[in-house]
């Protein structure tokens, strides 16, 4: 067990009361001070980070776009061909989406994907200002509103699953203000995945209340209870786009490729929304069509385009993906069997799962949630870090449960089970 006075010392140097309020990068930062002074090493569940090698063929390519001297011209901004041609096959192959290369632009990462969406829907109509966000949620996708003046509302998807989804989502969008609905599926922080019926419901109201689906599917194929991992065969990745032309798909490279580290994503329209004037933005720019805009109005002012080597990266990726030649999904099973462990060993020492999906088991994965009886997330997240044990609230991620904490598989390793396993039991030994 670690000291608890310096473990309270570090913390109090944050300037918080309260430890559910420090962001993710913050507990990280707590973690590793305290590692530092008192030598322990922590079982690490706070950073969503990928934990394997990233794609040899990604940085095969990028080594060869380098050599080819691409790095000393500027990309285009809606994206390289090649990368643009394997994101619409990779759409069609995995997603069953039929969508032309033009609607496919690769992004600085999911995030930029994530901003540039989020803000245009921001400004597609003055009379609905406010994206609707299904909690629990990727906290930085707020931030990213509050950071330009976009309000917004939410709830907690706990205790509305399946068809009581439908009623709670036209609670707030019959009110008319309501420009985009956000969501992960696979979910981050809680791992839940959107049924084929939830999925239906959000893009049924979607269109009958002219709002757009942000469908963020950064974990996209990381259900392991299925194989979404073979190109053009069922079953493919759950989608909002298979119910309505009103979705922009968020994806990204840095979980289900490990190439996080080079900052390149991918956003995908639909032709009605790519091709769809709103008046309004003329306001901030000087085309009105939304797929004009988001590349040259959004992408332009902000980093100008994508970088020119990992678009290659990115869609030689795709391109073995799509070819048959790789199955992606095959590496990221090791998140799942470390979180099949990580689970049994919480469960056994008393924790219960937070959110479950809806009549089936939770897929293992790269997040799950806990909780331990009689303990707020704050004293269970504080009394974790006694134990060399790091997890983040689920308080900064929306969600309205006052006791669960995210944990990530990523960064535990394996030789590392027994040592979870020792300090549960004392924790339990302690506090049970």
């Amino acid at each position: 067990m670690i000291q608890k006075e310096l473990v309270d010392s570090l913390f109090s140097a944050f300037g918080e009361s309260d430890i559910t309020h420090l962001s993710i990068r913050e507990v990280g930062k707590l973690v590793s001070q305290i590692e530092t002074e008192s030598g322990q090493e922590f079982i690490h569940m706070e950073m969503g980070v990928p934990g394997l090698p990233a794609t040899d063929i990604a940085v095969k390519a990028e080594k060869e776009a380098l050599d080819a001297g691409v790095a000393n011209s500027y990309p285009n901004i809606e994206g390289i061909p090649f990368a643009k041609k394997e994101i619409a096959r990779f759409a069609k192959l995995f997603l069953n989406i039929d969508v032309a290369p033009v609607n496919c632009v690769p992004t600085v990462g999911g995030m930029q994907a994530s901003f540039a969406a989020l803000l245009a829907a921001a400004r597609t109509n003055p009379e609905k200002p406010y994206t609707l966000f299904i909690d629990p949620g990727f906290p930085v996708q707020k931030s990213q509103l509050q950071l330009i003046g976009v309000p917004f509302k939410s709830f907690d998807i706990l205790n509305f699953r399946g068809e009581k989804l439908r009623d709670k989502l036209e609670s707030f969008l019959r009110k008319g203000n309501i420009c985009s609905i956000c969501y992960s599926s696979p979910n981050n922080p809680s791992w839940i995945c959107f049924s084929e019926a939830e999925l239906k419901i959000i893009g049924e109201l979607a269109t009958k209340y002219d709002t757009i689906a942000v469908e963020d599917l950064a974990y996209f194929g990381m259900d392991f209870r299925k194989n979404y991992g073979v190109p053009g065969v069922p079953p493919f990745q759950p989608t909002v786009a298979q119910f309505t032309d009103n979705y922009i798909l968020l994806l990204s490279a840095s979980k289900i490729f490990s190439y996080a580290g080079q900052r390149i994503g991918m956003m995908i329209t639909s032709e009605k929304l790519r091709t769809r004037h709103y008046p309004n933005l003329k306001r901030y720019f000087s085309s009105d069509v939304l797929g004009h805009f988001i590349p040259y109005g959004v992408l332009y002012a902000t980093t100008a385009g994508t970088s020119h080597t990992a678009q290659f990266a990115l869609a030689s990726v795709l391109k073995a993906v799509n070819d048959g030649q790789i199955n992606f999904t095959d590496a990221l099973h090791f998140y799942g069997e470390k979180a099949k462990i990580m689970k049994s060993l919480f469960l056994k020492y008393g924790f219960y799962i937070v959110y479950n999906d809806e009549e089936r088991e939770l897929a293992d994965g790269f997040y799950f949630t806990i909780a331990y009886p009689g303990m707020t997330s704050a004293e269970l997240m504080k009394e974790f870090l006694y134990y060399g044990i790091s997890a983040i609230s689920l308080a900064i991620t929306g969600s309205e449960n006052p006791n669960g904490l995210r944990a990530c598989v990523s960064f535990v390793r394996m030789d590392q089970m027994s040592i979870l396993e020792e300090r549960l039991a004392e924790f339990v030994k302690r506090n049970g």
